[in-house]
């Protein structure tokens, strides 16, 4: 049995190590200019760093090779203007059919679904700029019109309506694909320069889905680390102003928590994913807080073995007043985390808490499904929860 097992050992660990990395990408292009390079770029958060270049070859084609050990985003170019990005996972061979002069918004994609999404989006922005485009072109014919301010109002509400629409469709586009590094991309989007088609403030929800989704999965990829430095500083500035945390009734992915617990190690609230979780808000100086605390021990007894598990986050000023306040409640069979900064917590910014107890409660894959259970209402949610 032990020889058996070994070699089972063996025999995985060589299909981890013949694990295909290699990404292969294979082009067309339609009017190539023969002898022209056409260059591979890895997209970084403040730059582009170069990957290799080709010749363009006979009936134009090219094609690079390389290896990438997770997804990651990349630049095909022939200029600064004539780009496509990509979103590429380990192991794919990606076809593309382009016309030269517009790599953006290729005839034929094949092989990496990354990629396909970001076309999409693409040519779902580019029917936005190219109405507004037209908008502009009304504007200037009637510069010398004297009923100018009436065809004025008229374009710009025109142009709010479109607006409206390509920032409701980025933001559906990103709950759709909310985990893939195509989100990231979209969060930057413009419709003209410096008019983005999010706003950092008003749609700060978006920023901070997308940061606490990528952040958990990739938290050593560069742009995403760049990313989540970006979304704390965004919470800090407009977190009290904005809804950093989903709205009420919405069913979003809550926003991630990384936080010490009692003995110092640092326990991420999307560690307990495949649990439903409540994430509660509380502290031990908090009268009606203390009175809540039976019916989370209620609830844990009667759900834990079913999948329940509570994630308790304690704004309070001195570790020795918030162990106290778990010893004496008797709440030490759950996870208690907490940075001990009282009100200044950047974690209640992050889901606009504004007082306390605070809860939210997330289903299996993190979702906020409900908020501000308490009582009998949160025994009477988490039967409907496990009895389904």
């Amino acid at each position: 049995m032990k020889l058996r097992s070994a070699l089972v050992l063996l025999a995985i660990i060589a299909l981890a190590g013949c694990r295909n990395n290699t990404v292969t990408i294979s082009g067309t292009l339609e009017s190539p200019t023969l002898g022209e390079y056409i260059y591979l770029d890895e997209l970084m958060s403040d730059r582009l760093k170069p990957v290799d270049s080709v010749k363009i070859g006979d009936g134009g084609k090219y094609a690079f090779s390389f290896d990438t050990e997770h997804p990651s985003m990349y630049i095909l170019r022939f200029s600064q203007n004539n780009f496509l990005t990509l979103v590429v996972s380990p192991g794919e061979k990606i076809s593309i059919g382009s016309h030269r002069d517009s790599l953006n918004f290729p005839s034929v994609i094949r092989g990496s679904a990354g990629t396909e999404n970001v076309v999409r989006y693409n040519n779902a922005l580019r029917k936005t700029v190219a109405v507004l485009g037209g908008l502009n072109e009304t504007y200037m014919k009637n510069i010398d019109n004297p009923r100018l301010p009436a065809v004025i109002d008229s374009l710009d509400s025109v142009a709010e309506g479109y607006l409206t629409e390509i920032n409701q469709f980025t933001k559906d586009y990103i709950d759709s694909n909310l985990g893939s590094l195509e989100t990231l991309i979209a969060l930057y989007q413009q419709v003209a320069p410096a008019v983005p088609v999010l706003n950092a403030e008003e749609d700060l929800a978006w920023f901070v889905k997308v940061d606490s989704a990528l952040f958990r999965q990739y938290p050593q990829y560069e742009p995403v680390m760049s990313l989540h430095k970006q979304v704390q500083l965004l919470v800090e500035n407009f977190g009290g102003r904005a809804e950093a945390g989903p709205a009420p009734g919405e069913r979003a992915l809550a926003p991630d928590i990384s936080l010490p617990g009692p003995e110092g190690d640092t326990i991420t609230l999307s560690s307990t994913r495949g649990s439903v979780v409540l994430l509660d808000f509380w502290a031990a100086w908090c009268g009606p807080c203390r009175m809540e605390n039976p019916n989370l021990v209620a609830a844990y007894d009667k759900y834990r073995r079913k999948g329940f598990q509570i994630y308790q986050v304690s704004i309070d000023k001195t570790k020795e007043a918030w162990l106290k306040g778990i010893e004496d409640d008797k709440l030490g069979r759950w996870i208690h985390v907490s940075d001990l900064q009282y009100w200044n917590s950047p974690v209640l910014k992050l889901y606009n808490v504004e007082s306390i107890p605070s809860n939210f409660l997330l289903d299996r894959e993190g979702n906020i499904i409900a908020r501000n259970l308490r009582g009998d209402a949160l025994l009477t949610k988490l039967a409907e929860v496990f009895g389904k």
